[in-house]
């Protein structure tokens, strides 16, 4: 049977059938703009959906959106420049730590944006897809809220620093693959957060910066677990498809142009994530032939 298609709807959901669709209601809360009514708004959502949750049906698989031309929503600011055009940061300075305050906001509002598009975008996924998903974006709106206040507390605002758009593209690229998605998204780009966390957070408690050492904290907790659901639809995905999940990795890494990982590698998030030693090994064989290494 051929699935439903729907139109997206308009951020004021008038239909009484896409009102009750769990999935275009995530869609509106990716479109949406403004970074407090996009976090309320899925705050909002996963509370009903959690509540709710015996109502499967309500996630409306079988339906197929077109996809708006306006994604993802988000404010006029930050200008969104290419990585290079990014300067380093000292968190010698208040201003240096700031700055990475805020790369770590438009970090964290971009991982809402994506975990909402995995909900909304692919079709035909078990009800637990679209939960699981759903409950990434809610923490990860509660990550965004913590760095936003910390940047209120050194007198800035999200918006303030240019930023890069790294994250969302590869989303675009594998927009049309949810297997590509899981591949790339939280087990390869967001993965890299559970290598960098540490160090950043070391550098800001040596900076004196308890409050920000500790937003880190919850951070990575929070990241292990969103690795780990990609891990597993990935996996999941894998054995529908009956392929290897280490050559099927490698293979949407080369196709879809994915970064070089680049150590030190936080081995043990990276177990609590669901990697295997098969995944860890070819991690530190591959940056051991790095031509980039000094």
């Amino acid at each position: 049977m051929s699935a439903d298609r729907l139109t997206a709807p308009s951020l004021t959901v008038s239909s009484d059938s896409a009102a009750a669709c769990w999935r275009a209601l995530a869609l509106d809360a990716l479109r949406e703009c403004d970074p407090s009514a996009k976090a309320d708004a899925v705050r909002a959502l996963r509370a009903r959906a959690t509540a709710d949750e015996p109502r499967d049906g309500a996630w409306f698989p079988e339906r197929v959106f077109d996809a708006p031309a306006d994604l993802p929503g988000r404010p006029t600011c930050p200008e969104l420049v290419e990585p290079r055009g990014l300067g380093r940061r000292s968190m010698s300075t208040p201003h240096g730590r700031v700055v990475l305050l805020h790369a770590l906001a438009h970090i964290e509002f971009n991982a809402i944006n994506l975990a909402l598009d995995a909900v909304w975008r692919f079709p035909r996924m078990p009800a637990a897809f679209y939960a699981d998903w759903l409950k990434v974006a809610a923490e990860e709106a509660y990550h965004f809220s913590l760095l936003r206040a910390r940047l209120a507390d050194y007198g800035h605002a999200y918006g303030d620093f240019p930023a890069h758009n790294g994250l969302w593209e590869m989303c675009e690229r594998t927009r049309d693959d949810v297997l590509a998605r899981m591949a790339l998204v939280p087990r390869t780009l967001e993965a890299r957060g559970l290598d960098a966390s540490p160090p950043i957070r070391a550098r800001l408690k040596q900076a004196g910066d308890d409050v920000s050492a500790g937003i880190l904290d919850v951070i990575l907790r929070d990241e292990v677990g969103h690795v780990r659901i990609g891990n597993h639809w990935f996996r999941h995905l894998c054995g529908e498809r009956g392929l290897d999940p280490h050559d099927a990795w490698r293979d949407l890494a080369a196709r879809y142009h994915a970064p070089r990982l680049r150590g030190p590698f936080n081995f043990d998030a990276r177990r609590s994530a669901g990697f295997d030693d098969a995944e860890l090994d070819a991690l530190v064989a591959q940056d051991a032939d790095d031509p980039a290494r000094p």
